[in-house]
């Protein structure tokens, strides 16, 4: 939900436990050489990264264009929590948190995302880094007089469609003449390059990676690149960069979002806490729905229309967190929505800010559909809303529409993936997640041979944050290479 700017993450199973402990200079149980305090050398000058921080901050210069290394160069930002136990230590951990267009230092490093309790905290160097185009890496920025006019609804007439082209141009152009040279070189196969140089920089002959979403395709494309600096990948939430067919994409997340909003009825049905708690819940949000598309519902923190596409929005953001906190949230707006009464007031960029926006370009040199026209569209949405009632279209058209028009170019488009050599990756799903489907994660799954697919049987974008079972078994293989068994489930958390 990101380019939604922050509307746009044992029933009988026996879980595995790490004992693994060796001397220093033995190999342990994992099959790799634990090294204790002798770290391997490395160029990184790390400092506090802040004050009174004990996380380790730093900086690598990396070239603009990978295809030519001696050119123009920018400072990658990478961020450090040593081993807490170094004499146990494994190795290093990287870690991506997805997005794309999300800063793995905020999140991993200076939020401390894995708890020091965590396996991982205690035997792996965790680094991660700021993606180039991402806040420290030199952020893609643009004009917020340009970014704030975007006609945020899936057009419904030929008009609505040509000012959807009109401003992913517009858009380009002022964020390619903002950022520079860099707007250019964001796609995935960059960034892989970028995360190799920080394994080269550490001074580390192999790697473990953690990747969610769409560090996921990250972690797909280093395997495939690099497979033999791999030592284990634990992939969550999975993108499926496979996918041609803009309607088999829209098809797919449409129902995922369906099924999503069910199980958020469903709850609100057997939880007196739900605001809506004994009310027809799907019926209140259908009420809703046709408000929006007609333009008279009124957000009550704002007063100004709020469209379909917006109320859509925040329904998937509710059911991909997947908490209660988030879902008795969601009622309560739903409720307020109904009645008129605000919750909290909004608040909106003013229009001489320069505002970080690099999804449209992440998404655009990353994947590209074909759609002929406005009535090839609109027959997509047709169809898809014969199908899917409630939810109509989730809102995932964005991936496809934003880059119509735009002369961004694609330089990593969808394929097929494969990767033989690297070791057997660890492919973590839900039963109903919105942003990254199921039939996403097994389609990858079948696609890398020897790869073990793991689902949670709940609702909820990446598992690790939100799954107990789920995050054991990630934390056991990236320590033991222990993997689940074959066709393992995770019973949910939440819903319970």
């Amino acid at each position: 939900m990101e380019f939604r700017l922050e509307l746009a993450g044992l029933l009988g199973i026996g879980l595995f436990t790490s004992t693994a402990c060796s001397d220093a200079g033995r190999p342990d149980h994992t099959g790799v050489l634990s090294l204790g305090a002798q770290r391997p050398s490395s160029e990184i000058a790390w400092v506090p990264c802040t004050a009174t921080s004990n996380e380790e901050c730093a900086t690598i210069a990396v070239p603009v264009d990978w295809a030519h290394p001696e050119g123009e160069k920018f400072d990658l930002a990478i961020g450090r929590l040593p081993a807490l136990e170094p004499e146990n230590r494994i190795g290093v951990l990287l870690l991506n948190p997805g997005g794309p267009g999300s800063s793995g230092i905020n999140f991993f490093i200076t939020g401390h995302r894995i708890p020091d309790t965590s396996i991982l905290r205690k035997r792996f160097d965790l680094v991660s880094w700021d993606p180039r185009g991402v806040a420290r890496s030199h952020p893609i920025v643009c004009d917020a007089s340009v970014i704030l006019p975007m006609p945020d609804s899936f057009p419904r007439s030929e008009r609505e469609y040509q000012e959807w082209l009109a401003y992913n141009a517009r858009l380009a152009r002022n964020c390619r003449a903002r950022t520079g040279p860099l707007y250019d070189h964001v796609d995935t196969p960059s960034t892989v390059r970028d995360m190799d140089a920080i394994r080269a920089a550490l001074g580390e002959e192999k790697i473990s990676y953690y990747g969610a979403s769409y560090g996921s395709q990250i972690g797909v494309n280093y395997a495939e690149e690099f497979p033999e600096r791999v030592r284990a990948m634990a992939l969550d939430s999975i993108v499926n960069h496979s996918v041609t067919s803009a309607f088999r994409f829209l098809k797919t997340k449409t129902e995922e979002f369906e099924g999503a909003f069910y199980e958020f009825v469903a709850w609100c049905g057997r939880t007196q806490e739900c605001k809506l708690h004994g009310r027809d819940v799907a019926a209140l949000w259908d009420e809703l729905y046709a408000k929006a598309e007609a333009g008279t519902l009124i957000d009550p923190a704002t007063g100004e229309p709020l469209d379909e596409g917006w109320l859509l929005s925040e329904l998937g953001f509710a059911v991909a967190a997947a908490s209660a906190s988030r879902w008795l949230a969601f009622a309560n707006r739903l409720s307020s929505l109904e009645t008129g009464v605000p919750l909290a007031a909004s608040r909106f960029m003013a229009d001489d800010e320069v505002y970080e926006n690099g999804f449209h370009d992440f998404i655009c040199q990353d994947w590209k559909f074909s759609i002929r026209n406005f009535h090839e569209l609109d027959a997509y949405r047709r169809a898809l809303e014969a199908m899917y009632p409630h939810t109509h279209m989730q809102e995932h058209w964005f991936w496809i529409l934003t880059c119509l028009g735009s002369p961004i170019q694609t330089t990593n488009p969808q394929r097929r993936v494969s990767a033989p050599d690297a070791p057997p990756i660890l492919l973590v799903t839900a039963k109903r997640d919105v942003t990254t489907p199921q039939a996403d994660a097994a389609a990858i799954h079948r696609q890398l041979k020897g790869s073990v697919l793991l689902q949670q049987d709940g609702v909820g974008h990446n598992q690790y944050l939100r799954n107990t079972c789920a995050r054991q078994y990630i934390e056991t293989y990236l320590t033991t290479l222990v993997m689940p068994p074959k066709d393992t489930h995770c019973p949910s958390d939440f819903p319970p």
